[in-house]
């Protein structure tokens, strides 16, 4: 069974943490990640695109010149889609891009997200992280003990917790987020992961209830 290094905020080592991926998911499928990042991406897509087509470009619809006798090809309106200044051929609409995977295979997709990095090493265990009041300077200085600077890094608690939040969000490519809003991408996008022991504990606890649901 491995077992995680526990940290203090000095990133000094205080602990143990024994751990069986197979407590998060029975293993892990690239494919299920896949799918479920697209999903993700694809509902963040705002669909507002649109153009004109040929009936909405301005321009006479007077023929441009007669149909024989000429030597061109015959034409008839200047808002044509293969003239300058006409419409599209194929306009672009606005569209909902968004669409939902059933419930259970993306509960599983995140178990699965946070033990790829487990199994990647791209995790550290921290004993707690709270602060009195927001506190960047503090924030980074932890960041630092951990060598957790230099790269995008999410850091996830057990709950929501607003001094955390406000201490670390002034800091480059560092995102906050409570276990319950953890999800596949979130947990995938980021180089490292910084979890507290309580967020592992109440995560792990979540999976088996989702596991058994």
């Amino acid at each position: 069974m491995p077992s995680l290094t526990v940290y203090d905020r000095s990133g000094k080592e205080v602990g143990k943490y024994d751990l069986d991926l197979a407590d998060l998911a029975p293993r892990i499928s690239k494919q299920l990640l896949h799918d479920a990042v697209v999903m993700y991406q694809s509902n963040l897509r705002l669909g507002t695109a649109r153009t004109k087509s040929r009936a909405e470009v301005a321009g006479s619809t007077k023929k441009m010149y007669r149909q024989k006798g000429t030597g061109n090809a015959r034409a008839g309106s200047r808002r044509s889609g293969i003239r300058r200044g006409g419409g599209h051929i194929f306009a672009k609409r606005p569209r909902d891009w968004s669409y939902r995977m059933p419930r259970k295979a993306v509960q599983l997709a995140t178990r699965m997200a946070l033990a790829s990095k487990i199994r990647d090493k791209q995790i550290v265990l921290i004993d707690e992280l709270k602060f009195d009041a927001p506190k960047t300077k503090d924030m980074a200085a932890i960041l630092k003990a951990l060598q957790l600077t230099g790269g995008s890094l999410l850091v996830a608690t057990a709950e929501l917790d607003a001094n955390v939040y406000k201490s670390a969000r002034n800091i480059d490519r560092v995102t906050v987020s409570p276990i319950s809003d953890l999800n596949a991408l979130n947990v995938l996008a980021p180089n490292r992961v910084l979890i507290t022991k309580a967020a592992l504990d109440a995560f792990r606890s979540r999976g088996r209830k989702q596991a058994t649901a």
